[in-house]
């Protein structure tokens, strides 16, 4: 290399550097307005229990033509004519904020008969009732009804009707 072609890439590399350095610099601190932050006490109140589990689980499924108020049903039975109504009641335990309930009425040959599904939150005990009708009249037989909660395996109770 020559000397002033030396001279310039010497003076690039040079300018190159400051341009760099130059980008990097911090701004300087002003502590004079910026005051101290301030400590805040510690809240007093009791920290915050663990979440319960989110399972839901069926405690009891109960069949009958007709519920009360309070969702029991008023007299159980399994034993169904055929323009009677088939209420079917999920008793459930358990904490979720989205459970999906799914009952299916199944006749003798396997065929469906009726199919609902309800969606609930709880933080507890929670009955939950499905309430089937056939404009038609049910065909007498043995029927089954499955009540499963987010698709586990369902809860299977046995009625007829006559």
């Amino acid at each position: 290399m020559t000397a002033p072609t030396l001279r310039y890439a010497v003076a690039t590399a040079l300018m190159a550097s400051l341009a760099l350095a130059g980008c990097k610099k911090d701004k300087p601190v002003d502590t004079a307005a910026t005051p101290p932050p301030m400590s805040t006490p510690a809240p007093s109140q009791p920290a915050t229990p663990p979440p319960m589990s989110s399972a839901v689980s069926i405690t009891s499924v109960t069949l009958g033509k007709a519920a009360g108020a309070d969702k029991r049903i008023e007299s159980a039975t399994t034993d169904f004519a055929s323009t009677d109504p088939i209420v079917v009641s999920v008793a459930t335990n358990g904490s979720s904020g989205s459970t999906t309930i799914h009952t299916r009425l199944m006749y003798q040959d396997g065929q469906v008969a009726g199919e609902e599904s309800q969606s609930i939150a709880t933080d507890g005990m929670e009955t939950t009732n499905f309430t089937f009708n056939n404009a038609n009249g049910w065909p007498a037989g043995n029927y089954t009804a499955e009540v499963s909660v987010d698709n586990a395996a369902p809860r299977t109770t046995t009625f007829t009707v006559k």
